[in-house]
């Protein structure tokens, strides 16, 4: 089974590069989507992420409950989990212990059968955010990043539509 980590900024391209990884490995694929549309824009969005895919998806949407889900899914095509940074602040919204949650995840990935795709944003590249918040979820993001990247076979980072190999 391959466990491919594809980081990066905004609008880097990470969602496309990871669909084509995943359209890579045998069977039908599965979206697994992190995100929820509540508002508008966000809900455009998701609108702009499903028309770019093909109809033969499955789709599952799972705001926080991720391991169950790769679980569930396990055994038939690859996943896509799009994406861990989306997941990490629906954690620290719901109040979840984001770190036991991480690293629940990253030790449940050597027991699965199905190739997994993650997506996630680096968040820490620009300047240091000037509330305690966003500091938080930069540092959190930072960490869970460092922790799947290990967990991971592959680990790309993608800057203007171009991928480079990390690992």
């Amino acid at each position: 089974m391959a466990i491919i980590l594809i980081t990066g900024g905004a609008r880097s391209g990470k969602s496309k590069r990871a669909e084509m990884r995943t359209r890579t490995f045998p069977g039908q694929p599965v979206y697994v989507a992190t995100a929820e549309a509540l508002d508008a824009e966000m809900e455009a969005r998701i609108a702009k992420h499903r028309a770019r895919r093909e109809a033969d998806w499955i789709e599952r949407e799972v705001p926080l409950d991720l391991v169950p889900a790769l679980v569930a899914t396990d055994g038939g095509g690859a996943r896509l989990v799009d994406c861990l940074t989306l997941w990490l602040s629906n954690l620290l919204h719901a109040e979840r212990n984001w770190e036991h949650e991480v690293n629940a995840l990253a030790a449940a990935l050597p027991s699965l059968k199905s190739p997994i795709v993650f997506v996630t944003n680096e968040v820490g590249l620009g300047i240091v955010p000037d509330n305690a918040l966003a500091r938080r979820y930069r540092d959190a993001a930072g960490i869970m990043n460092q922790v799947i990247a290990a967990a991971s076979d592959e680990v790309e980072f993608v800057v203007a539509g171009l991928p480079m190999k990390l690992k």
